[in-house]
């Protein structure tokens, strides 16, 4: 067997690569720091963060922030509903959008310009927050579990996407030799297009729950129960009481007040921000492959 020679590069190719891996070291460490500074500030003495002695590494090992988080009870419930209402949110909104999407891609679909125009126009005008609130109530869903999966679960955006994948991907080749085997419209969505398209699915699947999970604007107008809240509403509220208990201490009170309400802080960002991070390893590779790759290689 011939040995295959390496082609040295040239002294302008490696000092590109340096300058080239440099930046995006640069890029990495600016998007990663931040996220590492809140966790180990999270687990540090109060005193030590308040007084911007962590830098690289804790300063006094302390948990006090997440025993005193620990210690609400409406976190646990907050959990609890944020969970629901991502995983029925995510199903909802694949059932709703996947499906429209497919149907958009399809050439032979009568009247397909004009659907496309009406799913773009509320994309860019809406009839505000007024209109939507009134509607959400004539129809029974205000301060409900289905407020917060069912009125918002079409999104132009994953749509559009979708389809462009659609397009892209499913040859019509394989409609045509479908149709020759006798199978419908129905069969061939669920026996061929959902199964050579788990790479957008799974991306959709994770933008819904990111979405979801992030949400507290909707949870915060619609919702009056506070055995509904999710957790974003939970830390939100959480937050604003110890901002408010620090502002109304004084002396020595006030300090420790601002040191706990500081550590709170972080302790609530890396609780609310952990567990929908840990969702992004099982779908990475999905991202590594690219929403727009074709399922079918010529």
């Amino acid at each position: 067997m011939k040995r295959t020679k390496k082609v040295r590069k040239s002294r302008n190719d490696r000092i590109f690569d340096a300058v080239l891996y440099t930046f995006a070291g640069l890029i990495t460490l600016g998007a990663l720091y931040p996220m590492y500074f809140i966790l180990i500030a999270s687990i540090s003495d109060p005193t030590q963060v308040s007084a911007g002695n962590i830098v690289l590494y804790p300063i006094g090992f302390s948990l006090k922030g997440y025993t005193h988080l620990a210690s609400y009870s409406q976190v646990w419930v907050g959990y609890l509903n944020t969970v629901l209402y991502v995983i029925a949110g995510t199903f909802i909104c694949l059932a709703v959008n996947i499906p429209a999407a497919y149907v958009l891609s399809r050439q032979d679909l009568v009247g397909r310009k004009l659907l496309v125009v009406y799913f773009l126009i509320p994309m860019f005008f809406s009839g505000g927050l007024i209109p939507t609130y009134i509607t959400v109530k004539n129809f029974g869903l205000l301060d409900s579990f289905w407020v917060m999966v069912v009125p918002f679960s079409v999104i132009t955006y994953f749509i559009i996407v979708a389809r462009t994948f659609f397009k892209t991907t499913l040859p019509q080749e394989l409609w045509e030799s479908a149709q020759l085997d006798g199978c419908g419209n129905t069969r061939y969505f669920i026996q061929f297009v959902l199964p050579l398209s788990k790479a957008i699915i799974a991306v959709i699947a994770l933008w819904s729950a990111v979405g979801i999970w992030n949400s507290y604007f909707n949870a915060l107008i619609y919702l009056q129960s506070p055995q509904l809240y999710p957790l974003q509403l939970v830390m939100r509220n959480i937050l604003i009481n110890n901002q408010v208990v620090s502002d109304m201490s004084t002396g020595s009170a006030a300090a420790e007040a601002k040191k706990a309400a500081s550590l709170i802080k972080y302790c609530a960002i890396v609780v609310s921000s952990l567990p929908i991070m840990s969702m992004y390893p099982f779908v990475q590779k999905y991202f590594n492959q690219g929403v727009m790759i074709g399922a079918l290689k010529g």
